[in-house]
């Protein structure tokens, strides 16, 4: 039983500005943390190669592609949307965080490990089929699971993500994908919208209201997930793994705590024992308090293993 922890260097160098939230530190701290961690289960560190273009395109449009490619700035910055910046290093950081996540379905396929963790940005819910936007240019998660399905044949794959926002665009590049059960908790009304008649049996929603606390969240997930979840039987699980959530974040009103996030992956993680060899993936979406993703990352990291003789303690 292997944690593989997959970062790179380059992941720190992209930047959109002194203010913008999703700033280098995110994956500094991280990597930190995680490197301190009492793990009850031994890790192995990686670096994340950098993502192909046809990785890329089994996820996105090849003409989104290219013109992402292209427009990467030599000097300076270049902004996509209100929210998306690239600078000169934006690219070669976008390519590790898409790479990493088929590097890390690999690692797990061949049996080098039983889960991985990916610390990379920029994140990656908010990228659709064709278009950049909520700091994200490509879902590294959505191209994770298309390589799990391509390279190695498999028919069902669970995402759970737990994000803050709405992860429109792994909704967008999966909604019609029956192979594909995605299931998202969220604040609700906030960014990026949700429209509920675009859920379906395997677009599974749990929008929640401004101040919801861990026991509400709780309830809520357990009711709309764990038992679709088992009934689909999935080979293969992935989270997108965002932690601006949690109450001390300062962009939502959310406030779940790090045992609230412990208890869901434990949840998931006994599922995937069951029904795929405890085999998972985990990327890092959002998360913009330093101090709760030092202390709910390697936390999370740690349950993504189920160990029955935890199964009711805290991390």
């Amino acid at each position: 039983m292997t944690i593989a922890l997959v970062s790179h260097p380059d992941c720190i160098l992209h930047e959109a500005g002194e203010q913008h939230p999703e700033q280098p530190a995110r994956v500094q701290v991280i990597q930190g943390a995680l490197e301190h961690y009492p793990f009850s289960v031994p890790v192995r560190f990686y670096e994340a190669p950098r993502a192909t273009p046809e990785q890329l395109m089994i996820a996105h449009g090849q003409n989104y592609v290219n013109w992402i490619l292209s427009i990467a700035p030599k000097s300076g910055f270049i902004q996509i949307d209100a929210d998306t910046w690239m600078n000169p290093y934006t690219l070669n950081a976008a390519l590790r965080a898409a790479g990493a996540v088929p590097f890390a379905v690999d690692l797990v396929m061949r049996g080098e490990a039983e889960a991985a963790f990916c610390n990379v940005r920029p994140p990656g819910h908010h990228a659709e089929r064709e278009q950049a936007m909520g700091f994200c240019l490509f879902n590294n998660v959505a191209i994770g699971v298309k390589h799990a399905l391509t390279t190695y044949g498999l028919e069902r794959v669970a995402i759970i993500d737990f994000d803050v926002h709405h992860g429109n665009g792994t909704q967008d590049i999966f909604q019609n994908d029956k192979n594909v059960m995605y299931c998202s908790s969220f604040e609700h009304p906030f960014y990026p919208g949700y429209e509920p008649e675009m859920d379906n049996e395997h677009i599974l929603s749990v929008p929640l209201a401004p101040g919801t606390r861990g026991e509400e969240f709780r309830e809520k997930v357990q009711a709309a997930w764990f038992d679709k979840i088992a009934a689909f039987q999935p080979q293969f699980i992935f989270f997108s793994a965002g932690f601006d959530a949690h109450a001390e974040d300062p962009l939502a009103d959310l406030e779940l705590t790090r045992e609230d996030y412990v208890w869901v992956t434990r949840q998931i993680a006994k599922i995937a024992k069951v029904h795929c060899d405890g085999r998972i993936v985990s990327a890092l979406e959002g998360g913009y308090n330093l101090d709760a993703l030092a202390q709910c990352v390697p936390a999370h990291v740690n349950a993504l293993v189920f160990k029955p003789e935890e199964s009711k303690s805290h991390a």
